[in-house]
């Protein structure tokens, strides 16, 4: 869609990721009109790199995960120079889902009392128990497969049937009963069966590069259809360049550059952010000429505190024919057993593991990067070639403690097809990441040695697509950019529903709260309708 009505919207929704997806479909069903301007386009399943036979290679070049090296047009320059990191983004309708692996995890309730519980960073104003029922409702919406019942969670159950969990998945859970450590069977976004209008699972293994048969929950395929049946107009090629505010500070649209290079303007009773935790704190501090530090920015915490969970994962290689080829990835199975605090183990917080088949011979030698040359070609090719179908992956996802000094910037000096700033990331890894990541390497090496593993690479740390923290919700405007309902303090007719809002980065993959803090908010905006401020 590319024409607009020229009358005021109800809600101008900014970003087609979940959580974009989520608060459009949400407000739309209620009966609101809805338009959300995304700068990406759709990506065809069919289109995806899993169906070519050199579908590695693909990966790292147009079909890259990193916007810095794909370079699309709907992508913008990130400014990694003074960053620990080169984080991944996929800008476009559903946004990072498009790549992400679908491993649905709930933040664990001690997540959200870091301060309670461990003396350190700050509580979220809301709980488990708030977002429970959220959970409950996009995991049905979305058609997730798991099985209820993990004894590190408060009790809740899954629409659908776990995935198998394979030979690999069996092989590790054994290694893991050996030691006494907690896995479970992986809980997905990823029907396992046929769900509304996504196929069955056929397993190809290749979920975090996009799935091209489309049958991963990915919020393109798992909400967008339904969003516009109920009304939400989608308009893709739309950059926004800043938030508009009227006398009263009141968010009243945007000013957007469509795929010509022409400005735009769009009005809105009230404006939904969803641009992910470098897009949304991006669009803030270029937004309103009348707040020279950035929109909603009077704590002048937008865009700080970035959060990025390293993932660090130790790949096994064995006798025994795991069928490694087998998908999901997604997660075969996980564990939970180091991802609360245990002070003994010289760092607070801990990390969620999952076990993912690799995804080629040319991930297997990504294990292999901080190795000299002559150790990583000729015959260690065919070597770990020959492995490839019999190797397993820990992978784990690291927490990464907020700091004000972990910052997302406007880069004046690298601009995007539009013209706009890039952005800048300052990032350092803290002592207590360093120790966390050395911790799991090592209990990752002794989980694959318990499975039988006649060899451990341990890869260098990634980091993930996990964006968080940069406009962090509080009770206090003082301390904190939004309050409980992800409402920005300073603008109240304006709200942000992607991970930036998250005030600690939690143990696991964030999107399932991503999701479900969407719908709380957007429920609550929708409820609460008659009673908020809007523009005159």
């Amino acid at each position: 869609m590319n024409e607009l009505s020229t009358s005021r919207l109800d809600v101008l929704v900014v970003g087609a990721g979940p959580g974009g997806a989520v608060a459009s479909h949400t407000l739309a069903s209620r009966g609101f009109s809805v338009v959300c301007l995304e700068q990406g386009d759709w990506v065809n399943p069919g289109d995806m790199p899993g169906t070519k036979p050199e579908f590695e290679l693909l990966t790292r070049g147009q079909w890259s995960v990193w916007p810095n090296e794909r370079q699309g047009r709907a992508d913008y320059p990130l400014n990694v120079d003074d960053a620990d990191a080169d984080p991944i983004m996929f800008n476009g309708v559903g946004g990072g889902s498009v790549f992400y692996g679908a491993h649905w995890m709930r933040l664990l309730p001690s997540d959200f009392r870091v301060r309670s519980v461990d003396g350190i960073c700050d509580d979220w104003p809301i709980g488990y128990e708030d977002l429970a029922p959220y959970y409950d409702q996009v995991d049905r919406f979305i058609g997730v497969s798991g099985l209820g019942g993990d004894p590190a969670y408060p009790e809740h159950d899954y629409p659908l049937p776990p995935h198998p969990i394979g030979p690999g998945g069996i092989q590790m859970a054994q290694g893991m009963n050996k030691l006494g450590w907690h896995w479970w069977p992986g809980a997905n976004a990823i029907p396992s069966t046929a769900f509304k209008n996504m196929g069955q699972c056929v397993r190809w293994g290749l979920c975090e590069r996009g799935c091209p048969v489309g049958a991963k929950a990915s919020f393109d395929l798992a909400y967008w259809p339904h969003a516009t049946a109920a009304g939400a107009k989608l308009v893709t090629g739309a950059r926004v360049a800043r938030i508009t505010v009227d006398r009263q500070g009141l968010a009243n649209g945007a000013v957007w550059i469509d795929v010509e290079g022409r400005e735009r303007r769009i009005e809105a009773n009230a404006v939904v952010l969803a641009g992910n935790g470098i897009g949304t704190p991006r669009i803030l501090l270029m937004s309103d000429d009348q707040h020279p530090d950035g929109l909603a920015n009077s704590s002048g915490l937008v865009g700080k505190n970035l959060m990025l969970h390293p993932v660090n994962s130790v790949l096994g290689t064995y006798e025994e024919e795991l069928a490694a080829w087998y998908g999901p990835a997604g997660q075969l199975i996980y564990s939970l057993e180091f991802a609360d605090t245990d002070a003994s183990r010289g760092f607070l917080r801990g990390a969620k593991w999952a076990l993912m088949p690799p995804l080629g011979v040319l991930h297997v030698l990504d294990h292999l990067q901080e190795h000299s040359f002559d150790a990583r070609w000729g015959r260690h090719v065919h070597e770990l070639a020959s492995y490839t179908g019999r190797s397993m992956i820990w992978s784990g996802v690291i927490d990464d403690l907020p700091a004000e000094s972990n910052t997302v910037s406007l880069d004046r000096a690298a601009t995007d097809s539009s013209g706009l700033p890039g952005a800048k990331l300052d990032y350092r890894r803290d002592e207590n990441a360093d120790r966390m990541v050395d911790f799991m390497n090592a209990r990752m090496v002794e989980a694959h040695e318990a499975a039988g593993a006649t060899r451990t690479l341990t890869a260098p740390l990634t980091e993930s697509g996990h964006l968080l923290g940069t406009a962090r919700m509080g009770d206090d405007p003082a301390t904190s950019v939004v309050d409980a309902w992800g409402r920005a303090h300073d603008v109240p007719n304006l709200f942000i529903v992607d991970g930036s809002v998250m005030v600690t980065g939690g143990s696991v993959n964030p999107t399932a709260t991503i999701a479900a803090m969407s719908l709380r908010t957007a429920t609550h905006v929708a409820e609460t309708a008659r009673d908020q401020r809007v523009p005159a």
